[in-house]
């Protein structure tokens, strides 16, 4: 474990108390020697850690710190590596370089062998066949489903019968081969699924729909038998 990761870690552990903590429980949870645990604990007070309390009565940090250049772990800065190439390629212009703008941010502020980490990483997407969906038409839809606002389209269905609907978006999904918004719709008084690629024009009523989005997402979950995702 390189001394970033034993930071991070301690800083993790630290986060999980709420109340003073021995060095010694601290030291044998991390696998350290209670000489090596003091010197991180003031190596982190150097920068700024609002860690209080001392040998013999225990350590607790203050809420509400991060420490920006020990956010990641080697895996976690590969996962957001890898996520930000997906959302690169599978998504629009103005998703996908805001992915590209967010990494940069995050690398500016890591240290240096973290950064080699973020700027090396081996983990690959691989081709895809992507729809030709209008940047427009998902800037819109990402919008509404931020502001909770109803969407009114013009929907051609797989049989080619078109229609006009009113939804409440709440999520919009990246597939391979398609993009889909969830939503409620006013017409057929249930959850459906509308193909991005089939709705030929759209516009947003700029009316807010009378529920949270997140009460929408749990009743598609529960309407979809989907169990609900946890961090």
């Amino acid at each position: 474990m390189s001394r970033a990761e034993r930071l991070l870690a301690l800083m993790q552990k630290l986060r999980l108390y709420h109340y003073p903590i021995s060095g010694a429980v601290l030291a044998g949870e991390l696998g350290i020697s209670l000489r090596t645990l003091y010197r991180d604990i003031a190596s982190l007070q150097s920068q700024g850690a609002q860690i209080e309390g001392e040998a013999g009565l225990g350590f607790v940090l203050k809420p509400g710190f991060t420490l920006p250049p020990l956010m990641f772990s080697v895996e976690e800065i590969e996962a957001l590596a890898l996520g930000a190439k997906w959302v690169a390629q599978r998504t629009d212009a103005r998703l996908g370089a805001a992915a590209s703008h967010a990494l940069s941010k995050i690398a500016a502020v890591l240290p240096t062998e973290l950064r080699l980490e973020l700027d090396t990483a081996a983990l690959l997407i691989g081709p895809s066949q992507q729809p030709n969906d209008s940047d427009e038409i998902l800037g819109l839809i990402r919008e509404a489903i931020r502001q909770e606002c109803k969407l009114e389209l013009h929907y051609l269905d797989a049989q080619g019968k078109e229609s006009t609907r009113v939804i409440w978006p709440c999520a919009l999904a990246f597939f391979d081969h398609a993009r889909v918004v969830i939503a409620w719709c006013e017409t057929r008084q249930a959850f459906r699924h509308f193909r991005v690629d089939r709705i030929k024009s759209l516009l947003s009523q700029e009316l807010r729909y009378p529920k949270h989005r997140q009460a929408l997402l749990k009743a598609w979950r529960l309407a979809e038998g989907i169990m609900e995702q946890r961090p």
